[in-house]
């Protein structure tokens, strides 16, 4: 197995804003010898996350990834070699594999295995993986909707926010999303089945939110932040919960931006905002797996990829997410 050689991508230089292909660089490096406790995978799938700009950009993010390293990545793969018990050769695991063909990790890198085949492994790094567990869970254990509830998504046609909106549409609410284009406008309402879509890009955000939610927002999925919160905040009913999931509108965290104050807002509405990051809650990730993988079979959860093929065209995905050229879970193709 050492006389394989691998190709990876290696993060070059830190961003000052959002990563680039020039970021990165590619090599190609011989295989390390397996030891005790370790498996060999070879990667199928890399998974490309909004949430990458963040920890390439900052050394003291919740997970960042030095330059120098690999680039730090969810990954599905199937095991060739093991050294490590409870792991066998042919078994399929999605983990933190790095973009890279193949990659030599300990126990301590892997999520989950994939047992079910009667559906697509890719799955496991978009609805079935972070996107689908980071919706289920922050809107679950945060937004705690209720049925008849309003509840609001912002990027409503990626891979959290399609799932946020449907899920919550299981629960009973009011589902209102905001995207970019009238084609993800169109996904919204034929794919996820929103009840009202703006387009943030063309509409009056504050005068189009006002008439799809007159009694006011009960539940805000924030992925954005910027100026597209700034206009939600202030409709938030009473008793409203506001999950902070992303900050996709924010060009520059250096200094950190500071938007209108919401404070009285929050006292008034007796409203209730807190940050969601899915590290914090991995004992009850393989919970919402199954609950997922149940929807996704009884044809009640929809979702859409974006896949791209070879490891080359990982370099400039994140870009493409933040310029919104993509339409559902972003996938490299190994």
């Amino acid at each position: 197995m050492t006389q394989l050689q691998n190709q990876a991508i290696y993060v070059a230089s830190r961003p000052t804003g959002i990563p680039t292909a020039e970021n990165f660089r590619k090599a190609t490096q011989a295989i390390p010898a397996v030891k005790p406790g370790q498996i060999l995978i070879r990667n199928e799938w890399l998974s490309i996350e909004p949430a990458m700009r963040g920890w390439l950009a900052d050394a003291n993010n919740y997970a960042s990834v030095a330059v120098g390293d690999v680039m730090r990545s969810f990954c599905v793969g199937v095991i060739v070699e093991s050294q490590a018990e409870g792991y066998n050769v042919g078994e399929r695991l999605m983990g933190w594999f790095g973009w890279q063909h193949y990659a030599v990790v300990g126990t301590d890198a892997i999520v989950q295995k994939i047992t079910a085949t009667d559906l697509s492994p890719s799955l496991y790094l978009g609805v079935l993986g972070l996107n689908g567990i980071t919706a289920a869970t922050a809107l679950t254990e945060i937004g705690q909707p209720k049925q008849g509830e309003t509840v609001v998504v912002s990027t409503a046609a990626g891979g959290v926010g399609s799932c946020v909106g449907q899920l919550a549409k299981l629960m009973g609410c009011r589902v209102v999303g905001l995207t970019s284009s009238a084609e993800k406008v169109k996904a919204c309402y034929e794919q996820f089945g929103y009840d009202h879509v703006i387009n943030y890009k063309t509409d009056d955000i504050a005068a189009a939110l006002k008439t799809a939610c007159p009694d006011g927002i009960d539940v805000y999925f924030d992925n954005t932040s910027g100026k597209i919160s700034d206009t939600v905040m202030p409709q938030l009913a009473i008793g409203a919960r506001v999950v902070i999931c992303g900050t996709a509108s924010i060009a520059s965290w250096d200094p950190v931006p500071m938007g209108p104050r919401i404070e009285r807002i929050l006292l008034t509405r007796r409203a209730r905002m807190q940050g969601f990051i899915l590290f914090d809650h991995m004992d009850t990730y393989g919970n919402y797996v199954s609950q997922l993988e149940d929807l996704i079979r009884a044809g009640k959860l929809n979702y859409s990829e974006h896949i791209t093929d070879g490891l080359d065209t990982a370099m400039g995905a994140i870009a493409e997410l933040y310029r919104g050229e993509n339409l559902g879970k972003r996938l490299i193709r190994l």
